[in-house]
This record gives structure tokens, C-alpha cells and sequence, in this order.
């Protein structure tokens, strides 16, 4: 090892900046973005905008203050930026505008709610926005100091919707459609009803606004029941536009606003299946789907622990209508993709040829630059420009580069090999920073969560930590991923714990057969998905000396309904039937059906606000293992969600990573 270097730790979790959100002003010259910093002493993560010129100039912060600034979204003529800040309010944020060229930022809103971002109008003067009032009970009860004190006395629950992941138990209220004024502040609610209105975007006249909504009796059940709604910018009458039934999200207007882009999905339920792009005339008709000769799954699915994308994935149009820009996953990398309109216009190309993730793009207002936030393996995000007429992309800031400079990371080795259903499969191997060839090491086999997700090249914290403490750490997409098209992430559709297996032992086994490899030293861990897949694995194979199972699914059959997902279980799994008309294919699919073999050393890692995979789901596992005498420990973090390890209070990030390291170090390392 380079004695100059130092080894990545778990409390770099602190120093590591992470960067979102990059939007290119319309003139092309300057781009902001988000960066998000964590307070040592609160626990608190904070985030300001920043701004760096596309000619290479200095990257300097824009706005100050421990506040959550975000959504800075430019006006369309370059002088003002919108953002969403809860500056005056820690639990509220609001809609403020800024002057670009000097000027202190004023509010534009003051509303009791939920924000869920805004887009301005084509000539700048009105904001639409998607907003959900705080239930009129939560308002009453802040403003009553004893009735805030003793907080909520009962919850009455009547729909299916009334939790989720990260977000608690959700308000009664629903979103609706709402504009402001820029110049007076007038705010306008233009949607109402017992029914979600989400997704505002301006027609390119500015006269009318789309929006999407599912109005079918019971939307909770009937999830896929979506369709488009027209409004005018003013209010009035709501205008529904004939399209066929399905899922759709992410909806924009041609630049002629003859038609819609949406993403979309055409089956019933089937969650492996790909997010397609598809285009609709305006004055209803038939959809033709762009991407379906292409088998691309169209959404942001790489899975990551500190670039955390906070935009949609909204379909873009080029000026001239001929093609739409989206974002896809595909064998490890998340590409920004030009796919063209008519049937004559080509396979799909890439926008930016360099191998990594893109978080998320925009354009300037000739669509010649383009903003965008890339990771690739050994750096965290940074903002990018690609000039459309220029080879390439440039790197316009250095965020987390002088920490990661100083250390020594280790070398990733990038593999694909042929797995047992005769597919190509992809992996990569990433040795500790002193490794000698000649030794043979411990190892760490990560599995990923999902499963409709996909390892990439994309810089992971977790991995480099655990290459530090001397282990070297592979991972792969087995079947069940995305990036490798639809039958490849359905094959495990009603069908867990079977291929995804195979391909997971064989990876394994490719990883035993390296010379530097002590295959009697070998770790498994995973989250989520991963979690699952790992307590499935040492229920039917000893071969690994010590596994880190993390938010686990161990029973299908209890975690139907206890989930925020709901009964939506039955489609993740794939039985498309509720338990007690299946109840043998949720148990034949559950590790808690064969657990009873596993011998292997575990810790059960889980979050007790965990409302997508709840506590007990690891709790039972644990119990079982206890019972059998096998050697396990469960670790429960307070107040955290599923996305712990991503998104956590950092100091219970560093100890869930100590823990990991801690285990791995008594079974791995110590005879």
C-alpha cells in the first residue's frame, strides 16, 4: 500500500458531499445544484445550492444557512431561480425565488403542506406545483400547545394508502394541481377532489396544464388505472385524454404540443417488467410504444449508498420533435438515451458514451449543452457538461476529490461470465488496498436489494470500507436484475429463491476459484432483496463461514399486508393471489421454509421504522436461529426507515457499517 495514503473508514460517512440535481441555466452558461453536508454535532443533514460556469470557472456555494435547500429550477429567461427551502420552518418548506445576478431570496408560498416539486411557465410569470395540504386535525393540533404535546390520539385508517416508506403514516389530504404568481405571490388550487392529482407540467403555449390521476372507484387496489388530464392554466374544466389502460408517470408535451410523452407500463401488476416510453396525440388516440423493440427498462435503478437522485425521470423532447431524451439502465451503466420518434429513426443512442451512472440531466435552452450528475466506480457524483456537438464530457467540479485522493482504495476488476441459464452475466471483484497476489484473502459476496435493480459502475462507500478492513468484496446481477431486459429481471417472477440462486452460487464459485481466494473464509451479505437472498442462501448451502442479512423479507406469507406496500406483495412476489388462496407458493418462496437448515453465523441487521420491510420480517429469523443454537446477533436501529444504510442519521450508518465489520472480523479473520 502506498504508506503516503490512508484506508477508507465508516466515519468518512461525514466528509463525503453529496451532489444532486444539476440544472443548466437557459443560456447555457451556468449550472446549479445541490450539495448536501452532514452537522457532526445534530446529527443534521443540511443542503445549499451551488453554482459552477460551463466554461470551467470556479464552482462557488450560492446560497448559505443550516436549512434543506432543493428544486432550484431556472425561470426561462435566465434572471430568477425557484427553489423549495424550509429556511424559516425546520418541519414546512416553501416555494422562494432568488435573483440569479445579486439579491436576497423571498418566499413565494405560505402554505401548510407537502411539496413535490414545480415547474414555471413557458413565458415565467406563474409556478404550477404539485401540493398536499397538512390534514386540517395535524394543523388544528400545532396550534393547540396541550393538543401538540399529547399529539395523536387515534388514527382512523379506511384505505389502503395510508402509509409509506420513509414518509410514516400519510395525511388524508390528497395532491392537487396548484399555480402561483411570481409577481404577487397569489396562489391558486386548480384540482380538488378525493382522488391524487400529480405530475403538472405547461403546455408550450402555457394555456393549459397536464396532469395524471387515477379517478377508478378504488385506487389503492387498482393501481395501474392511471390516466391524463388537461386543465386550463387559469382553472375551469378538466379535460381527460383518451389513452389506452395502464400505468403512466413522468408525462411532458412535444415541443408543437400535438403530443404527450409518458413512461409507462402495459401489464397488469408484474413489477419486473420494463418501464417503456410511449408517445400519445394530445387529442386522444392510439400510443405507440418507442422503446419496446429495444427491451430497455427506462427508470433510475442502479443501486447506490451516497449519490442519491432526487429528480424524476422525465421524458425530454428535442426542439425539432424528432427524439426524446430518457434515462435507462443497462448492464451496469445508467446511460442518458436519444430515442427517436418515428419507426425510420434508428436504434437508440447515447447521448454520453462514457461508461458509468448518470443521476440526472438537463438541458439549456438550444438543447447544445447538456448538465448532468455522473458517478463511475472509484468517484462520487460529480456535475458534467456534454456539448452536443463535442466528442466527450466535462468534469466541472471536484467534490469529495481531495478526500479521495488521500486514500487507497483498491483495484475493482470488472468480469462477465456465462451463468448457469446460459446468459452473460456481470460482476466485479475489488481487491483491499495492500494486496499482494501471492496471498489468498477472506471474502465478502454482496447481493443486491430489489430485486429490479441492477450493481453498476457507480462509486459504493460500503464496498471500499470493507476492501479496507482486508477483505476482497465481489459482486453481480444475477437473473431477477434490471439492465438485461424484461424476461431476464422476470425470471424470478413466482419464482424467488431459484435462478437468481443458481446465479448467485455460481458467481461464488467463480470468486472460490481465484488463486488469491481462501475459499473456507467466505462472507455473504445483502439488504433488502439482498437480505432475502442471503438468509436463502445459508438455508441451502454451509459454504459461507459468516453472513450480514439487512431488512430482510424471511416470511412472504406475514409480510403480505404488514408492508406499505400492502397486499402488493402478491405482485412483487408473483403469485397474484392473496395467501390464503396460495398460501403453499408464499411459503414454498420464503426462507423461513428452509431455515431450519441453515448452520451459518448470522447478523440480523433492521430498522424499526422500517414501514417497506417491517422488524419483525428479521425478527423471526433471529428467533428461529436462537432456537437451533446457530450463532446470531440482531441488531435494531430506532426511528430508521429501510433506507438506512443510504439515506440514515450518519452516526447509525457508521455503527450498522462497524457492526458489519465487526462480525465478518470474527468469523472471517479469527480461527
Amino acid at each position: 500500500m502506498n504508506s503516503d495514503k490512508n484506508l477508507i473508514t465508516a466515519e468518512n460517512l461525514y466528509d463525503l458531499q453529496v451532489i444532486t440535481d444539476p440544472q443548466i441555466s437557459p443560456d447555457g452558461k451556468h449550472i446549479i445544484f445541490n450539495v448536501q453536508r452532514v452537522d457532526r454535532d445534530s446529527e443534521k443533514k443540511y443542503s445549499n445550492l451551488w453554482i459552477v460556469p460551463t466554461d470551467g470557472g470556479e464552482t462557488r456555494q450560492f446560497t448559505y444557512g443550516d436549512q434543506r435547500d432543493r428544486h432550484a429550477r431556472w425561470s426561462p429567461d435566465g434572471r430568477e431561480i425557484a427553489f423549495l427551502s424550509n429556511r424559516q420552518e425546520e418541519t414546512q418548506e416553501q416555494i422562494y425565488i432568488i435573483p440569479f445576478f445579486g439579491g436576497e431570496a423571498r418566499p413565494l408560498t405560505k402554505l401548510k403542506g407537502s411539496f413535490a416539486g414545480f415547474e414555471w411557465s413557458p413565458g415565467g410569470e406563474t409556478l404550477a406545483f404539485q401540493f398536499r395540504s397538512k390534514d386540517a386535525e395535524a394543523v388544528e393540533r400545532e396550534a393547540d400547545e396541550q393538543k401538540k404535546k399529547l399529539g395523536v390520539v387515534a388514527r382512523r385508517i379506511t384505505s389502503l394508502e395510508y402509509k409509506a416508506e420513509g414518509a410514516g403514516f400519510l395525511p388524508q389530504e390528497k395532491w392537487h394541481i396548484w399555480t402561483v404568481d411570481t409577481s404577487s405571490a397569489e396562489t391558486q388550487q386548480l384540482t380538488e377532489g378525493d382522488h391524487h392529482n400529480t405530475g403538472p407540467r405547461w403546455s408550450p403555449d402555457g394555456s393549459q396544464i397536464l396532469f395524471l390521476s387515477n379517478r377508478s372507484p378504488h385506487p389503492d387496489k387498482d393501481i395501474d388505472a392511471i390516466d391524463l388530464f388537461l386543465i386550463p392554466a387559469e382553472g375551469g374544466e378538466e379535460t381527460k385524454i383518451e389513452a389506452p389502460y395502464g400505468r403512466k408517470f413522468n408525462a411532458s408535451f412535444s415541443p408543437d404540443g400535438q403530443w404527450i410523452a409518458y413512461l409507462g407500463r402495459e401489464k397488469t401488476g408484474a413489477f419486473y417488467q420494463n418501464n417503456s416510453l410511449y408517445i400519445l396525440p394530445v387529442n386522444g388516440g392510439e400510443s405507440r410504444n418507442l422503446t419496446k423493440p429495444y427491451d430497455l427498462h427506462l427508470e433510475l435503478a442502479t443501486v447506490a449508498d451516497i449519490d442519491l437522485s432526487e429528480g424524476s425521470n422525465l421524458p425530454i423532447w428535442s426542439l425539432d420533435g424528432q427524439f426524446i431524451y430518457v434515462m435507462a439502465v443497462s448492464r451496469g451503466d445508467q446511460p442518458l438515451l436519444a430515442i427517436a420518434v418515428s419507426d425510420e429513426g434508428g436504434e437508440p443512442q447515447r447521448v454520453i458514451e462514457e461508461p458509468g451512472v448518470i443521476g440526472e440531466f438537463s438541458f439549456d435552452a438550444t438543447q447544445d449543452g447538456i448538465a448532468a450528475l455522473w458517478s463511475f466506480l472509484s468517484s462520487t457524483g460529480q456535475v458534467v457538461l456534454k456539448e452536443q456537438n463535442k466528442p466527450g464530457i466535462t468534469i466541472l467540479t471536484q467534490f469529495n476529490q481531495d478526500l479521495l485522493t488521500q486514500l487507497e482504495l483498491g483495484e475493482i476488476e470488472e468480469i462477465t461470465f456465462t451463468g448457469p441459464g446460459g446468459e452473460e452475466l456481470d460482476g466485479w471483484i475489488l481487491k483491499p488496498p495492500d494486496f499482494d497476489p501471492n496471498r489468498q484473502y477472506p471474502s465478502i459476496l454482496e447481493i443486491h436489494g430489489g430485486p429490479q435493480t441492477q450493481y453498476g459502475r457507480v462509486f459504493m462507500h460500503e464496498f471500499y470500507y470493507l476492501a479496507a478492513q482486508g477483505y476482497v468484496v465481489s459482486w453481480c446481477n444475477p437473473r431477477g436484475s434490471q439492465g438485461y431486459g424484461e424476461d431476464f429481471s422476470g425470471a424470478i417472477f413466482n419464482n424467488w429463491g431459484t435462478v437468481d440462486y443458481d446465479d448467485i452460487m455460481a458467481w461464488a464459485d467463480l470468486i472460490a476459484e481465484k488463486p488469491y481466494i481462501d475459499s473456507s473464509r467466505m462472507g455473504v451479505a445483502g439488504g433488502s432483496y439482498g437480505g432475502y437472498m442471503t438468509i436463502w442462501v445459508i438455508s441451502h448451502t454451509d459454504r459461507f463461514k459468516a453472513a450480514v442479512a439487512q431488512r430482510l423479507v424471511s416470511n412472504f406469507i406475514s409480510f403480505h399486508g404488514s408492508s406499505d406496500m400492502n397486499m402488493l406483495s402478491e405482485h412483487l412476489v408473483g403469485t397474484l393471489a392473496p395467501p390464503w388462496e396460495d398460501i403453499e407458493n408464499y411459503w414454498r418462496q420464503s426462507p423461513m421454509s428452509a431455515v431450519g437448515n441453515a448452520s451459518t453465523p448470522t447478523l440480523i441487521i433492521h430498522s424499526l421504522n422500517d414501514l417497506r420491510v417491517p422488524s419483525e420480517q428479521g425478527e423471526q429469523v433471529f428467533v428461529a436461529l436462537q432456537q437451533k443454537g446457530v450463532d446470531s446477533e440482531l441488531v435494531l436501529f430506532p426511528d430508521e426507515s429501510h433506507g438506512l444504510s443510504r439515506n440514515g442519521r450518519t452516526d447509525r450508518r457508521v455503527a450498522r457499517l462497524e457492526h458489519m465489520a465487526r462480525w465478518f472480523e470474527k468469523y472471517l479473520k479469527q480461527d
